[in-house]
């Protein structure tokens, strides 16, 4: 078995035109806090696929009741996962478990009528790689100098012009639907980049600019991080920022 070398970034940011960042995210057992201080952006690490390490971007539900609480308990509930052997049936249950925390917090909260999170989660496994993700934050694989999309947009149809709405998201009463979290494995190559990413990224850049950038990286990835997120800042920032990038090294 082959043990590979993780190189990873994190940047989380607010935009230019919301007051409140609703994302959060969970990168190798950290996330960030409601009431604590900002972290020190960008959050740089190396890890190794003798144990599994875990990635993960949550957009709060725009437009929804407390989107940012929703999408802190899904990146405290990832930060604190314990994988035990089956990772593709574990992250699925990781969702399934997040949706339920979420709920009963509405449930609680009388203040709170509902509230949602999207999901895109990464996992280095020893000797695979598993991607998840529920909602339309999303992963890519760049790898031989080309941008792929490696997750599936859970959307619903819109008239041309129109943001498409969600069909799943985490936050769901299993009385209205049961969350179908897209799972697939990846393998293991010397010099791919994983990014996972909030709407807010994807939305202001075009896939091509952001494969543009990535092909160019030759600086360290938490100033790969920064150049996208800047970039997305330049083209209107109208949402919320999250970027994780992780390299793989042989």
């Amino acid at each position: 078995m082959n043990r590979y070398a993780l190189s990873y970034a994190c940047i989380s940011d607010a935009g230019r035109t919301r007051s409140l960042n609703q994302d959060n995210y969970a990168c190798d057992g950290t996330y960030m806090s409601i009431s604590g201080p900002v972290p020190v952006f960008p959050i740089i690490g190396d890890a190794d696929t003798q144990r599994i390490h875990l990635f993960g971007v949550f957009d709060g539900m725009g437009g929804e009741d407390c989107g940012e609480i929703a999408s802190f308990l899904a990146a405290q509930k990832a930060a604190f996962y314990n994988f035990y052997g089956d990772v593709e049936y574990e992250i699925r249950e990781l969702c399934m478990s997040t949706n339920d925390t979420i709920c009963q917090y509405t449930r609680e909260h009388d203040e709170v009528f509902s509230m949602g999170a999207t999901a895109a989660m990464v996992a280095f496994a020893p000797e695979k790689i598993v991607i998840c993700n529920i909602g339309d934050s999303k992963i890519f694989r760049f790898s031989d100098n080309m941008l792929r999309q490696v997750s599936t947009d859970h959307l619903m149809f819109a008239p041309h012009g129109h943001k498409p709405p969600l069909s799943q998201n985490l936050g769901i009463p299993k009385t209205e639907l049961i969350i179908d979290p897209f799972v697939d494995v990846c393998p293991y190559k010397d010099g791919d980049i994983y990014l996972i990413c909030s709407d807010g990224l994807t939305d202001m850049l075009k896939t091509y600019e952001i494969q543009e950038l990535l092909a160019e990286y030759n600086v360290g990835l938490g100033s790969t991080a920064q150049k996208l997120v800047d970039l997305a800042k330049a083209n209107g920032g109208k949402d919320n920022i999250t970027v994780i990038l992780i390299n793989v090294k042989a």
